[in-house]
């Protein structure tokens, strides 16, 4: 009766015969053979429209072949699990592409002269001049807005999880901080641009731009902190106030160091999350062709900007130009995600 509850008709599931384990990989191969055929005879066109009807088709054939041979029940569960790589596979294709797409365009400039020389006196079309002025000004406008959101950032977290509890002004900062998260860029650098610019009379400089990616890297680090506290087994906690440890102490000498590799994590995030804004350095740093080392004076350049004028210009060297800067910004990030990694990894607990 067992059996008969869980199916109808075990014998029938006994019956059933079990596919060879090539045979997703032979019936996506034919899939695609077929379908290159039906595009080539009809006026489907496209590689995205190509690849999204592979995915559908693939999907259906392997259901109906899988379920008049291994039955329902298998044919359900082959079907979850190719939808699930499907769908990885078309949510990683475009990221592969832009990242390939990226590399081969941005090597055509990317050499010594590139990351050591700037744009000054070099005219649009020619084919010298680098981003040095850019990386420099990226750098720094990063770097202060670091030192200003995570300092505050942390501090925020710590009065939102330790002290706030149910208090009415704990939950009115929460508030503020998730509509923060979602604020335009472009908002935080009109704010910084009529208060810094129009109210306190302050020219376009570093310092301004990196005011406005303070504005939208706050959040971010708030919220992610806020999260990895939240972690901390609260029996750490009591086990300090047991031996008569005061509550600063404790999440000075026990929370905060438990949950560092996660707001480490967190920070190096929020960097990604910032480096590569264009919106808000356009209003307020307003981008120079000079080497500019002093962000507290004078316009500054930064790698999004940089980008978003060469690209603008009409001629194939400005335009190779704004691949390889684009490139430098990718390898930047992925520099500050290895070193997320790293830092999480020396930092975790090991075993014996």
């Amino acid at each position: 009766m067992t059996l008969t509850a869980l199916d109808p008709d075990p014998l029938h599931l006994a019956s059933k015969g079990r596919l060879p384990r090539w045979a997703s990989p032979a019936i996506a191969l034919a899939c695609a053979v077929l379908l290159l055929l039906v595009f080539a005879i009809t006026p489907a066109d496209g590689r995205a429209d190509y690849l999204v009807t592979l995915a559908v088709v693939f999907l259906v054939v392997q259901f109906a072949i899988s379920y008049a041979v291994e039955g329902g029940r298998k044919a359900r569960d082959r079907l979850a699990a190719a939808a699930a790589v499907t769908g990885l596979f078309l949510a990683l294709l475009p990221l592969v592409a832009i990242l390939g797409f990226t590399i081969v365009k941005g090597m055509k400039r990317f050499d010594v002269t590139f990351l050591t020389h700037s744009m000054r006196n070099v005219a649009d079309s020619d084919p010298g001049g680098g981003a040095y002025h850019a990386i420099i000004g990226t750098l720094e406008q990063v770097g202060i807005a670091s030192l200003f959101s995570v300092p505050l950032g942390l501090l925020v977290s710590i009065y939102l999880v330790e002290y706030g509890g149910g208090r009415r002004f704990a939950r009115l900062v929460s508030t503020f901080v998730d509509v923060m998260t979602g604020l335009p860029s472009i908002i935080a650098g009109l704010f910084v641009l009529s208060f810094w610019g129009l109210v306190l009379h302050q020219g376009f400089s570093g310092f301004a731009g990196s005011l406005a990616l303070t504005v939208i890297m706050l959040p971010v680090v708030v919220r992610t902190t806020e999260e990895m506290l939240r972690l901390v087994p609260p029996a750490l906690r009591e086990a300090a106030f047991a031996l008569g440890v005061r509550k600063w102490r404790t999440v000075l000498s026990v929370v905060l160091p438990t949950a560092l590799a996660g707001i480490t994590t967190g920070v190096m995030l929020a960097v990604a999350r910032v480096v590569g804004e264009t919106a808000p350095v356009l209003l307020t740093v307003f981008g120079t062709s000079s080497i500019n080392t002093n962000p507290f004076s004078g316009p500054q350049e930064s790698l999004p900007l940089f980008v978003f004028s060469e690209a603008g210009l009409p001629n194939n060297t400005a335009v190779d130009r704004a691949w390889s800067g684009a490139l430098t910004l990718i390898i930047l990030v992925l520099l500050l995600t290895t070193a997320a990694r790293l830092l999480t990894r020396r930092s975790a607990p090991r075993g014996r």
